[in-house]
């Protein structure tokens, strides 16, 4: 767990995975970066590597994740992605572990260990109880609980929202200081509200917003959402 990375309650992520690069995923980088501010939501992004450098130099408030990185020293490694040069173009933290590229224990360990020896933030993912508690157990900043299932796929059911409570308990019971995000399956404002409003410190969207008929509208509407329900959940608002 990097010491130094500080993140606010609500916060949201955007994961453009491979569906958007160069002026695409800038543009919608810079307006992530305003509404962030606007609602004063942090936002975490996720960018393909090369992309990293242009979005960090762009934007101001926007939390620039590489989508990996391997454990690797400096020296030898074609085809790696070296800690320090994600550290260097500019992201403040690195997503592990997803289902679209997983890693072993071992090697998730390891590569929180870099994160931590070049000040970069660590986000795991977890697809299932098992994998919650063995990633809880290595300290990220951020554990990311999405079953693979439901990746894509905008339907979640009342079953999936109780079990946010058992994972926030089983992550918190284990170190407190993580922050758990929850997400997959999230399609709509609506589904953004439904997860805060159970529990959640955390959510966000891929296809839901890439795939959207407007994407901009709709993130921010998910801003929106996440704003409202956090405020709603902890009294801020009537």
């Amino acid at each position: 767990m990097d010491p130094n990375f500080k993140i606010s309650l609500p916060f949201f992520e955007i994961g453009p995975k491979a569906y958007i690069y160069g002026k695409q995923v800038i543009s919608l980088a810079r307006f992530a970066d305003e509404i962030s501010e606007k609602y004063q939501i942090d936002i975490i992004f996720t960018p393909q590597y090369v992309d990293i450098y242009p979005i960090a130099q762009a934007t101001k408030k926007l939390l620039v994740f590489s989508q990996h990185m391997d454990s690797l020293m400096p020296g030898r490694g074609i085809g790696t992605v070296l800690p320090e040069a994600v550290k260097e173009a500019g992201a403040c933290g690195v997503m592990l572990n997803h289902a679209e590229r997983p890693l072993s224990l071992p090697e998730i360990e390891l590569t929180i260990a870099r994160a931590d020896e070049v000040g970069l933030a660590s986000m795991v993912c977890a697809g299932n109880m098992t994998e919650v508690d063995a990633v809880a157990r290595l300290a990220p900043n951020i554990l990311l609980a999405e079953a693979p299932e439901l990746i894509g796929t905008g339907t979640r059911t009342q079953a999936d929202l109780k079990v946010i409570k058992l994972i926030n308990d089983t992550v918190w019971r284990i170190n407190p200081h993580i922050k758990v995000l929850h997400s997959a399956g999230i399609h709509d404002e609506n589904d953004v509200f439904q997860m805060i409003s159970n529990g959640a410190q955390a959510t966000g969207s891929t296809s839901g917003i890439l795939k959207a008929n407007d994407p901009y509208q709709m993130l921010e509407a998910m801003i929106v959402a996440t704003r409202n329900a956090w405020d709603k959940l902890h009294n801020k608002i009537s």
